[in-house]
C-alpha cells in the first residue's frame, strides 16, 4: 500500500473490499473519532482466514475449539490491517461497523454511530509490525483529512470501553503511531 491513501465513495481505493453484512446506517452523519482495536483468531495466531470469516458472518464455531461462542457473533470493523500491511475494508465509512459495543467518548454514547473502527492483526501483548504502523499512520491521516476530523480524535477500544476492553493493549506503541500519523 502506498503512503498516499485515496478515499473514494467512502472506500480506500487500494484496500481489498469484503462487504460485511454486519453494518447499519449511521445515525450521526459526522465521523469524528477513530477507534483502534486488535484481533487475532485463534488468539495469538496471525495470517489466517478466521478474522475475515468473523467479520463476514461465516465463521464456523466448529473450525477451532475457541470459536464456539463466536459463530453467532455479529461484529465487524471498517478496516483490518494485517501484520504484512495489507488492508481489508469490510464496511464503507458512511455506514456503522459494529466494532465498539457499549461505549462512550467525551460523554457521547454509542461510538459506532460516529467512529471508524480499525482492527490491527495482533494481541495486547505481541508488538505490532513496523509496516502496520506505517499503513495505519497513512490511513489515519487520510481519514482525518477526508472527513475533516481533529488529529487528536484517535483512541483505543480501551479508552471508550474501560474495564470491558483492553485493546489495542500495552504492546501498541502510541508514540511510534503518532510519529507516523
Amino acid at each position: 500500500m502506498s503512503a498516499r491513501i485515496q478515499i473514494v465513495n467512502h472506500r480506500i481505493e487500494t484496500a481489498r473490499q469484503c462487504p460485511s453484512p454486519h453494518a447499519s446506517p449511521r445515525t450521526e452523519v459526522e465521523i469524528s473519532l477513530i477507534v483502534l482495536h486488535c484481533i487475532s483468531l485463534p488468539a495469538g495466531h496471525f495470517g489466517g482466514r478466521y478474522v475475515e470469516e468473523l467479520f463476514m458472518g461465516t465463521l464456523s464455531g466448529h473450525a477451532h475449539q475457541d470459536f464456539s461462542d463466536l459463530s453467532a457473533a455479529r461484529v465487524s470493523a471498517h478496516l483490518f490491517i494485517r501484520r504484512c500491511g495489507a488492508v481489508l475494508q469490510f464496511v464503507t465509512f458512511d455506514q456503522c461497523a459494529w466494532h465498539a459495543g457499549v461505549s462512550s467518548y467525551q460523554g457521547q454514547q454509542g461510538c459506532n454511530d460516529f467512529s471508524v473502527g480499525i482492527e490491527l492483526e495482533g494481541t495486547d501483548t505481541v508488538p505490532y509490525s513496523e509496516i502496520q504502523y506505517e499503513v495505519l499512520g497513512s490511513v489515519v491521516t487520510a481519514l482525518q483529512a477526508h472527513y475533516q476530523m481533529p488529529t487528536s480524535a484517535v483512541v483505543g477500544h480501551s479508552d471508550i470501553a474501560p474495564g470491558r476492553k483492553t485493546d489495542p493493549g500495552p504492546s501498541f506503541d502510541w508514540e511510534k503511531f503518532w510519529c507516523r500519523a
